[in-house]
């Protein structure tokens, strides 16, 4: 009797580990897979959420972080791709950073600040939801790659500082790839990161079911044509060590598409060949790649329109090919006129991510590769603070990062007819 009492627990012990890992987000072939079910989603960009739980003011922390998800959740939004980590304090190439950072000095870590991560992923695993999490930087805003290299002796403090030229920015993160010392360091963080025991829910992060995917950084470009070799280099490395660590989770790189490899598809398409990368990812910028002039227009949405599909197309051929799932996993647009206030129109905003989603719901409706996409980029319940355009130290985090204005391509809870476009494509 006593053995059958064993053998009865024992196989429920393993049962329940089964449910727990079919759990995962997995992929087989072109599709993203929970348990045995196809997940294709409509999610959002929300780079602070893992910040706002450490607010001492629980009216704009956790209990807006709670109101937040819920928001999301009851609008259908079930993937949240979020900034792990920032490097370094101060001004960095002419802007504030995100503040507070993970790594406030050189290799010394504030495990403290991982409580709001957890608090986070604690609240998403309550609602189903599931996390898309960057472990770095291409650009300024968060220190990132620039913050490696003043580190290691690679930038001066005045240089990191002062605003930089186009090409002295290119000059300078491009030398990350071959600076082996800030290479370590990006791995001493990745460790730190996936080593790293939730608070909340006692899990390590690397059997946290509430993440989907690591992201080795965000937008990480070549720079420079002379930094490839080292550039895939670093891409299969650090996709190598992650994995060696985690077989729970997927890995993706975190690029733009072609135009973040130096408008090279054959590269774009080498480095996401790789056995350790599980998916792949682009972002659209009509107005940082020059689609519009000043502000969208009526007339020139339907050329921004007819773009974003054709890059859109041009990087599901090679989804296909690879036979691996494809993420537009950031896109935006500035409101009508360009304006910033929360109360401003955003119908061209809605015909605009309306043609990007009608893409997803057809991929969806065949099986086909175009899985996911995250809008850029959810500001929830932020309050833009009137006459100020770039954020302040002590003011609400919106889905424009330090650098941008504040309203610029925050997509708030008040965007009542962006929501309702949202919601038509998730109840197909």
């Amino acid at each position: 009797m006593v053995k059958k009492i064993y053998l009865l627990i024992a196989s429920m012990f393993f049962i329940g580990m089964a449910t727990a890992q079919q759990s995962f987000v997995k992929q087989k072939g072109h599709q993203f897979l929970i348990g045995e079910k196809p997940y294709y989603y409509i999610g959002t960009n929300y780079w602070y959420g893992g910040l706002l739980a450490l607010e001492k003011d629980p009216a704009r922390g956790k209990l807006r972080l709670i109101k937040e998800l819920d928001f999301l959740k009851s609008k259908g939004i079930n993937n949240l791709r979020v900034l792990v980590s920032s490097e370094g304090e101060g001004k960095i190439n002419g802007v504030v950073r995100v503040k507070p950072a993970l790594q406030t000095q050189h290799n010394v870590f504030d495990t403290a600040l991982m409580k709001g991560l957890d608090f986070l992923l604690m609240e998403m695993g309550r609602r189903k939801m599931y996390a898309v999490l960057y472990l770095s930087n291409n650009w300024e805003w968060s220190g990132g790659f620039m913050q490696y290299l003043n580190w290691n002796g690679k930038i001066d403090n005045d240089t990191l500082k002062r605003k930089l030229t186009w090409d002295e920015q290119r000059d300078y993160t491009s030398k990350f790839y071959s600076c082996d010392a800030c290479k370590a360091d990006y791995q001493k963080q990745v460790y730190f990161v996936l080593q790293h025991k939730n608070a909340y829910t006692g899990k390590k992060y690397i059997n946290e079911p509430a993440i989907m995917a690591w992201e080795l950084a965000n937008e990480p470009r070549p720079m420079r044509l002379e930094a490839i070799g080292a550039y895939k280099a670093w891409i299969t490395n650090s996709a190598s060590y992650i994995k060696s660590m985690d077989k729970n989770h997927l890995v993706t790189i975190g690029t733009e598409g072609f135009m973040g490899t130096e408008e090279n598809l054959d590269l774009f398409k080498e480095i996401h060949a790789g056995v350790n990368i599980d998916y792949l990812t682009i972002h659209i910028w009509p107005k940082n790649w020059g689609w519009f002039k000043e502000a969208p227009t009526k007339e020139s949405l339907q050329g921004v329109i007819h773009k974003t599909s054709d890059y859109v197309n041009v990087h599901e051929v090679v989804a296909i090919q690879l036979n691996k799932p494809l993420v537009i996993e950031e896109f935006g647009l500035p409101r009508d006129g360009h304006a910033f206030d929360p109360s401003a129109a955003t119908g061209l905003r809605d015909e605009y991510f309306g043609n990007i989603f009608s893409i997803w719901a057809k991929s969806r409706a065949k099986g086909g590769a175009i899985s996911g996409c995250n809008f850029w980029s959810f500001a929830g319940l932020s309050k833009p603070i009137d006459g100020q355009l770039f954020w302040k130290d002590g003011d609400d985090f919106s889905g424009d990062p330090p650098q941008e204005e504040q309203g610029l391509n925050s997509v708030f809870n008040s965007d009542f007819s962006t929501w309702k476009i949202i919601g038509k494509y998730l109840k197909k």
